[in-house]
């Protein structure tokens, strides 16, 4: 295990058995993000993306939390949670580009990316699990969009993922009335993968990523980059980007050394070229 220095107790990061680990370090205020998680957060995904260890990123929170989005009781403290000190049009793009770094980055990175929930994903923490291309839950934690609560319109991506995921009619529903949704309920939209006992989420979160980062690294790139197009590609844009790529993995050290294990009835080992 290799830990990384972020600058901030705010969020802890590993590298361990080629999975990335960053953890949301805010228990105390249910992970709820700050200016310090926020420029480790962008800063550890970009090293993440392009460190060649790393084959797959676990997103999670400490404590009984994952993430309670923006840090309401500071933006009261401040009396201005979405400008501060700058102008409307610098907040605008510094925000822009944060969200971009964040949850834009984990959706569309050319690496497997999970979301692990102990506990509560509100506001921009719901965004940043439904950013991640897979969601395991613990049978105790539950989502909620939340904004509508505090008089926001929701940011870091939520609406188009949660669009993608469940459809428009469902999405409306769950952003204009904030419910809480359930693991279970979630489990039955479609807004995470899997739910499991609290004491078996973090050994069913790394046999996942563990199981991810030792597969087909160049396969998972371009599988993930054809499934983001078809969120919102004409078919035949799917299928001419699906013929490159699938004779492009057909060149590649990992399919030559798997079709030689398969022939031979072994576990393939993946290399990552």
């Amino acid at each position: 295990m290799t830990t990384i220095d972020t600058g901030t107790e705010d969020l802890l990061a590993r590298k361990e058995n080629g999975v990335g680990y960053l953890v949301m370090n805010r228990p105390e205020a249910r992970n709820a993000m700050s200016q310090e998680m926020n420029k480790a957060m962008q800063d550890t995904i970009a090293a993440f993306e392009l460190d060649n260890e790393v084959r797959c990123i676990v997103l999670t929170g400490a404590g009984k939390g994952f993430c309670a989005g923006g840090d309401v009781k500071g933006m009261a403290s401040r009396g201005d949670g979405t400008v501060g000190d700058n102008t409307i049009d610098a907040a605008i793009h510094k925000q822009r580009d944060h969200q971009r770094g964040t949850s834009g980055k984990l959706f569309k990175m050319p690496k497997p990316t999970i979301a692990s929930l102990s506990g509560a994903a509100a506001g921009a923490g719901l965004s940043y699990a439904l950013s991640c291309d897979l969601r395991i839950m613990s049978s105790e934690a539950f989502m909620t969009t939340a904004f509508a609560k505090v008089g926001f319109s929701g940011d870091y991506g939520g609406s188009y993922f949660m669009t993608q995921l469940i459809g428009s009619a469902k999405a409306r529903e769950l952003y204009f009335l904030s419910d809480r949704i359930s693991a279970d309920q979630a489990l039955e939209l479609g807004l995470t993968n899997w739910v499991v006992e609290p004491d078996d989420l973090e050994l069913k979160t790394k046999e996942i990523a563990e199981k991810l980062a030792s597969g087909p690294a160049v396969a998972f790139r371009y599988m993930k980059e054809n499934l983001n197009r078809a969120m919102h590609g004409d078919v035949d844009d799917c299928l001419d980007l699906e013929a490159t790529h699938h004779i492009h993995c057909g060149q590649t050290h990992d399919h030559k050394n798997a079709v030689k294990a398969f022939v031979e009835k072994k576990e393939p080992v993946f290399e990552g070229k």
